[in-house]
């Protein structure tokens, strides 16, 4: 079988669900290719798509929050959004596309591929079998919009909110969130410890704010700081593509806590730490409950980022803290409670067994007999 994944670059999240699904379809013996369909345009065009993304959540989070609660506001008008209208000319790019390289299935773990798809659709073109992906625990804005023949959502608790928006129940397939099969899970903290060269004898608390390194994250190393001195924890700080970010932390803290810029180690930091404290991004999320590491949201993006927050506390998999200089260092203190920990384990265990990337490589098998 051919499988052609669509995803885009804005955040790792969409990528890296879209590499788990191409690693399990691979394994299942099927040809997968994953692009951003933007470049079948233009290099160009891909890149300003997802710097001014990126940008815009690095540089102004609030700003990006309004932009979404603008979307919340505008899916009760009753006609298509502004991102269904741009997308109309990728249409006929990815038709052309299409044609040269067919495909027997479609999954984009992004929206704005399902966009694409949608305009396919409605201007008469033959499409593929297509299935969209949700990368983060809520109906995002417009994703009602869309018209994938299968949509895979991360969890049946969200069934509700899905059909609020219209999405039809026999559409809707609660399997997860993809993550990648790295292994890492089979190995002992000590030995992660090793492969990264840290102590093996010490504790490390965890920080990051996802591939793009977002967040109030200096305030959140400040605090741990403190919290790392008086419980002989050390502090590794993920800063992912922040450049910025890492360059103010290494001038002030030096060789006091490990830094460490983007890393596709990730898995192994997540076996290797005590406690992981991150932003609420859809896909990093799903990476540290499927770790089982103790896990505490902080700095979420205005949006999205709120509802995973939500839906993660709500659920018992993670801490939530909202004002970091009043409840960060209760909530570590509160996870280095074994009780705690084990019971936080437990509920990520219940909602994220860790099989949703092989449980939809099963949806797209029978979906083609």
């Amino acid at each position: 079988m051919n499988v052609l994944i669509l995803s885009c670059g804005t955040g790792g999240g969409h990528n890296a669900a879209g590499a788990a699904v191409q690693k399990q379809l691979q394994k299942q013996g099927h040809q997968v290719v994953m692009i951003n369909p933007y470049q079948l345009k233009s290099n160009r065009l891909a890149g300003v798509i997802d710097k001014v993304y990126i940008g815009l959540v690095q540089k102004n989070s609030t700003l990006f929050g309004f932009v979404y609660r603008l979307g919340e506001l505008y899916r009760r008008l009753p006609f298509p959004s502004p991102v269904y209208y741009i997308n109309r000319k990728m249409a006929y790019i990815l038709q052309e596309y299409l044609l040269r390289h067919p495909a027997d299935v479609i999954i984009t773990p992004h929206l704005y591929p399902a966009e694409i798809i949608t305009n396919m659709k409605k201007m008469g073109m033959e499409v593929p079998p297509s299935i969209f992906v949700a990368t983060d625990y809520a109906c995002i804005p417009f994703t009602e919009e869309t018209d994938c023949d299968d949509v895979v959502i991360p969890s049946e608790k969200l069934i509700p909110e899905f059909r609020k928006y219209g999405i039809p129940k026999e559409k809707l397939y609660p399997l997860g969130i993809p993550t990648a099969d790295t292994g890492v899970e089979r190995i002992s903290p000590e030995e992660a410890k090793r492969q990264l060269g840290l102590d093996s004898a010490k504790e490390y608390l965890l920080i990051a704010g996802g591939s793009m390194g977002a967040g109030a994250l200096e305030e959140v190393v400040e605090i741990l700081y403190r919290v790392r001195s008086l419980h002989k924890c050390k502090l590794i700080m993920v800063c992912g593509n922040n450049q910025q970010l890492y360059s103010r932390l290494q001038k002030r803290y030096a060789d006091k806590i490990e830094l460490v810029g983007y890393t596709d180690k990730m898995p192994l930091y997540l076996k290797a730490g005590s406690i992981f404290i991150t932003k609420p991004g859809g896909l990093s999320s799903t990476e540290a409950a499927a770790a089982r590491i103790p896990l505490i949201h902080i700095c979420p993006i205005p949006g999205c980022e709120t509802k995973n927050m939500q839906f993660f506390k709500k659920t018992g998999m993670a801490l939530a803290v909202t004002n970091p200089k009043e409840e960060l260092t209760a909530a570590v203190l509160s996870l280095q409670k074994q009780e705690n920990r084990k019971k936080m384990i437990q509920c990520q265990e219940k909602y994220v067994p860790g099989t949703a990337a092989a449980q939809l490589g099963q949806l797209v098998e029978e979906g083609k007999k």
